[in-house]
């Protein structure tokens, strides 16, 4: 494991440590649904060599009605361990670039005891750069995880509905400002447009270069959430679609030294249902 506490990870040192036995590779691509191809099929036309594929949907509480909320601890523990992970392995995480969906197994990893890395630039650097990639299944030998959930890294939609008269949590939603300001239908049918209300507005895909796919430097990070109103000495949470998209910005985050940040899991799915609280619209 590299030696800073940065979470993430260079397409340099994954490369260097690509056939070390206790570094184990982790695929977290994933779409929208009805997004084609699948994000299973990406992953089999092509990956780095050696990672497994961690489905999002799959890893989730599937008692839920709500998309890939948090499983239990026994749950995650079991199915991060048929992805041949164990609690002393070096894990990598990526996604295919897009700042989607790595962050998200990244922070899940990390409420259920796991310290894990994502790699800067995803998939997408990693071919820019002309490194090798296979195909096809990969099936690992099974390994032990044991999960300790921290319910300190998740909100519900009853504490982000008190916070409302507190206001002791500032709530950051990563979503696209047109779906912010409620401008436009949200991608999930039957959801109201808008945010909740005294949320602040920070766009995810405003933290990363779309050209190279790796995340900002710090200091233009600093200056996005300072933009966006954030105060960050001041309690976090952060939302958006379906509680994917939240964690780049809980990552970025935890890189600017805030390691307290909270995820509300729901999201907008979960708040902008017809029968949900209170919806705000227009500019923060």
């Amino acid at each position: 494991m590299p030696t800073t506490t940065d979470p993430l990870v260079s397409t340099e040192w994954l490369a260097a440590h690509l056939n070390d036995s206790n570094v184990k590779i982790v695929d977290a691509t994933f779409k929208m649904p009805g997004v084609m191809p699948l994000p299973k099929d990406d992953y089999l036309a092509a990956h780095i060599p050696g990672a497994v594929f961690f489905d999002v949907d799959a890893v989730s509480d599937h008692s839920n009605p709500l998309p890939h909320m948090f499983p239990s601890a026994e749950q995650f523990g079991r199915d991060a361990g048929a992805l041949g992970i164990g609690n002393d392995d070096t894990v990598v995480v990526y996604d295919s670039g897009g700042w989607v969906a790595a962050p998200r197994a990244w922070w899940m990893f990390l409420s259920f005891g796991k310290d894990v890395r994502v790699l800067d630039g995803g998939l997408k650097k990693w071919v820019a750069e002309g490194r090798k990639v296979e195909s096809g299944q990969v099936t690992p030998k099974p390994s032990t995880f044991k999960a300790t959930f921290d319910a300190r890294r998740t909100r519900s939609m009853q504490q982000l509905v008190e916070n409302l008269a507190t206001r002791a949590e500032q709530v950051i939603d990563a979503r696209a400002s047109e779906r912010y300001q409620g401008k436009v239908a949200e991608p999930r049918p039957g959801l109201r447009s808008g945010h909740i209300p005294g949320s602040l507005s920070l766009p995810y895909n405003n933290l990363f270069d779309a050209a190279t796919g790796t995340m900002k430097p710090l200091d233009e990070l600093r200056a996005a959430f300072s933009g966006a109103g954030v105060k960050l000495d001041a309690p976090i949470v952060t939302s958006c679609g379906s509680g994917v998209s939240a964690a780049v910005l809980t990552l970025a985050l935890y890189r600017l030294g805030v390691e307290n940040p909270a995820l509300y899991d729901g999201s907008w799915t979960e708040w902008g249902a017809a029968d949900g609280p209170p919806v705000a619209t227009g500019p923060a």
